[in-house]
């Protein structure tokens, strides 16, 4: 997230504040305090001082040109560490001293005189990941001071606090193994004794409880509505509700039943559908830490039709349309006065997200005869909306076609009139039948694939494509060259697909510039199915042996899936994935071997990895591996180092490289989406099977689609804008997992808080075992402008010169 570095009215009398304080620093020209040693990007202070102030930097040389403010910004959001040591009259760290290093990283300060910090000290410094107050007489620490902190570190070692209530959060947080103080020996005084902070005994001092009357609160628009929250335990926490961005107007009613109970209702007065969807937060706070609950509010509200545009001609013609309502409006499509069929020439695709409806009244190849009113009907239980647009598309062949004027009464016609008439009638009639012909060969090679999509860099997609992920990105529109279809050529649903008893993936027709795909053929009777591997989102997928694949082997495990669904627009989605995936030949790509179409179901066959996906390889082998095979218990041989994990990481760089320099979009790049064969061999591929297993990695939306929102970059949860950049977001999550040993990221947090996190700039915390390198890898990958993030070229040549470091070990895979 970007952050400024502070808006003029609260922060800029404060830097003049403090220049005037350090005019001596100034006035002669230092870079840093006289017992401190600074570079661009950080401050260490390890000798002897007694002066009060925090330190702070000074410009080298100036000048009078008024770029003083400037410099002295850039000079503080750079530094990223600071180290004071045996500053003994460093008393009061402040939150002035802290505010201009907004970069700030890194924080020492110990075996100096430090006392008291100001309760909003870090309050500027999200970046915040480790603090060492180690060795300072601090007489008191709040849990609030760290609460926007993701604190990877907090050391304390040899700070003796007194017994009590208030230090009760750093022994829960012991407990918890939160920020490494479970690893550090902690004391605290008790009378005149000192005793382990973990032995310590307080009543009545906890972490609050909270409830509220609702979970779910379903309400019509400009209804409303009051819910209750009740905080309770000891010390008496403080009780409120959170309603930024809230548009409904609110009021807050306090009730403190005295010594232990302290409630407040909320109410909402004339709901605004802006709300539906809004999380209420209740939140109860006392010196011991932070609870709270939350509430889902739903508001039902009559649709309105937001958005109806009229024809834009894409790669098909496109009125688009946008409808707001809840519950999610139905939509009809009315044109001359009666509801308009749809097939294959004229069809609505919409896409849902929440309350909002998306998408494209889509014409293939429109005529003049589809000129006319369109009116869009939009209804739910609340209510109806209609709105009317005029889609012309193509003027009539005859000026006089629509409106022919009819012959004078009394005329006498010539033969010449009437030989010249039927020259006219003969011409119009081969005019029709050469359009005809070309309406339908259009129709049939000019559909636009599911994977494709005019466009360089980006597919925007408003199609639920929960079939395969893989999206490609045509360079203009290209449409498919006729094909002759011979003798081995296969018939599906209406379309048929070239096929061949061996492969020959790129080819050149007899009548186009472009590469024929030819897709592999397999026999029904070589493959036998051996058993279930799982259900993906085309239907059963199963480990099988395949006869005759090979020419130096016999027979051979693969991997096929199946159609479960014999409609022809699934027949056409299996082809053209087919196509799709015949055309992806890489060491690091899983290999697609065929199709088999003669009879139901049909069948994709895939080479078998056998080791499974990446997710269970990883936890399989990490420090709590413990597996199960045929219902035992078998301990993993071995935990991946640091070099497997690197060698890993590469491999799965280099398929996305490669799947850039073809221009696909991949969408759904996880660790469950990868396999692992002999010799810790890694490929990417997605048999569809990870929505069904790996269910809780995926958030519903509207009904239908699921979306893997912890591994998606912000443009993608905001506006579903995928491209290659967002990848690399996903990928920057891969190397997360890798080295967590397949952890699912912010696993604490609900899908919901997922996605806040995300949208407010937050990334997931540094692994334990990853090296800082690689954790700069993670955080280029994680920038919020797609254009900033690292190029996948550029990481996978880091990744691989990280590998060759130390050699990779394969002996765990037996």
């Amino acid at each position: 997230m970007d952050l400024s570095f502070c808006t003029p009215k609260i922060c800029w009398w404060r830097v003049l504040f403090l220049l005037s304080i350090f005019q001596d620093y100034l006035s002669s020209m230092l870079d840093c305090p006289p017992t401190c040693s600074c570079s661009p990007t950080e401050i260490y202070c390890n000798k002897s001082d007694n002066g009060k102030f925090f330190p702070l930097l000074a410009l080298q040389d100036t000048g009078t040109n008024g770029n003083n403010s400037n410099n002295i910004q850039d000079l503080f959001k750079n530094i990223t560490s600071i180290h004071i040591e045996n500053w003994t009259g460093l008393q009061t760290l402040k939150d002035v001293d802290m505010e201009l290093y907004t970069g700030l990283q890194r924080l020492t300060i110990m075996n100096s005189n430090l006392r008291v910090i100001q309760a909003r000290a870090f309050s500027q410094n999200p970046h915040l990941r480790y603090i060492n107050l180690s060795k300072n007489p601090l007489t008191m620490l709040s849990w609030q001071l760290f609460q926007n902190l993701q604190l990877s570190e907090l050391r304390l070692d040899d700070v003796v606090f007194e017994c009590g209530c208030d230090v009760r959060w750093i022994q829960l947080w012991q407990q918890r193994r939160v920020a490494g103080l479970h690893r550090q020996q902690l004391y605290c005084h008790s009378g005149a004794s000192r005793i382990p902070l973990r032995n310590m005994n307080i009543s009545l001092c906890d972490l609050p409880r909270i409830g509220v009357t609702h979970r779910n609160v379903t309400v019509v628009e400009g209804a409303n509505v009051t819910v209750a929250c009740n905080g309770s335990g000891a010390p008496l926490p403080e009780v409120d509700w959170t309603v930024g961005g809230l548009h409904s107007i609110n009021t807050h009613q306090s009730n403190v039943d005295w010594p232990s109970v302290h409630s407040i209702n909320l109410t909402l007065v004339n709901i605004s559908r802006e709300d539906n969807g809004f999380v209420l937060t209740c939140i109860a706070e006392n010196v011991v830490g932070m609870s709270n609950a939350s509430i889902h509010l739903t508001v039902q509200f009559p649709p309105t039709i937001v958005k109806l545009e009229e024809p834009e001609r894409r790669h098909d013609t496109c009125i688009e349309f946008a409808v707001w309502g809840y519950p999610v409006p139905a939509l009809r499509w009315v044109h001359r006065g009666k509801e308009l069929p749809q097939g294959e020439f004229v069809r609505a695709e919409a896409d849902v997200y929440r309350d909002l409806v998306e998408g494209c009244l889509t014409f293939s190849n429109p005529t003049h005869h589809n000129n006319g009113n369109y009116t869009l009907v939009a209804s739910n239980s609340l209510g109806t909306a209609t709105r009317t647009v005029y889609g012309h598309f193509l003027h009539a062949p005859f000026d006089d076609e629509e409106s022919p004027t009819p012959p004078l009464s009394g005329t006498h016609q010539s033969d010449e009139d009437t030989f010249g008439v039927s020259i006219a009638v003969g011409l119009a009639g081969f005019a029709c039948v050469l359009l005809l012909v070309l309406f339908v060969l259009i129709n049939k090679y000019g559909r636009r694939s599911k994977f494709g999509m005019k466009g360089p860099v980006a597919v925007i997609s408003g199609e639920e494509d929960s079939a395969s992920p893989l999206h490609h990105v045509n360079h203009g529109i290209i449409s498919p060259c006729t094909l002759d279809a011979g003798p081995d050529a296969v018939v599906i649903g209406m379309t048929r697909i070239p096929v061949v008893e061996n492969p020959q993936y790129f080819r050149h027709g007899h009548n186009c510039n472009k590469p024929t795909t030819y897709v592999q053929h397999v026999k029904r009777r070589d493959i036998v199915l051996k058993r279930e591997l799982g259900e993906g989102a085309f239907g059963k997928v199963f480990l099988a042996e395949c006869y005759n694949l090979s020419p130096t082997k016999d027979k051979m495990l693969v991997v096929v899936k199946t159609l479960k669904d014999p409609t022809l627009a699934a027949r056409k989605d299996f082809q053209r994935e087919a196509e799709l995936l015949t055309n992806l030949q890489h060491e690091h790509i899983v290999r697609f071997h065929g199709v088999c179409v003669d009879g139901d179901p049909l069948i994709m066959v895939f080479e078998y990895m056998k080791h499974g996906d990446l997710n269970k390889f990883l936890r399989a082998h990490g420090p709590d591996a413990m597996i199960l095979v045929d219902g035992q218990p078998l301990q993993s041989n071995g935990e991946l180092g640091l070099s497997q994990m690197l060698h890993i990481a590469t491999q799965i760089a280099s398929g996305m490289v490669y799947l850039a320099t073809q221009h696909f979009v991949h969408r759904d790049l996880a660790t469950r989406n990868c396999l692992v064969g002999n010799g810790l061999l890694v490929k990417i591929g997605d048999f569809g099977m990870s929505r069904d297993i790996y269910s809780t990695d995926y958030y519903r939306v509207g009904g239908q689609t699921m979306l893997p929102i912890r591994w998606m970059a912000p443009e993608s949860i905001m506006y579903r804008k995928f491209s290659t950049e967002s990848d690399v977001w996903s990928f920057g999550v891969i190397l997360w997992e890798i080295f967590t040993y397949g952890k699912q990221p912010w696993f604490q947090l609900a899908n919901n808080e997922v996605i806040e996190c995300i949208m407010q700039g937050r990334v997931l915390e540094r692994p334990r075992i990853c090296p800082k390198e690689v954790y700069d890898i993670m955080l280029g990958c994680w920038q919020r402008e797609p254009q900033q993030r690292l190029n996948i070229k550029d990481v996978q040549k880091i990744l691989y010169a990280m590998g060759k470091a130390t050699p990779v070990y394969l002996d765990i895979l037996g």
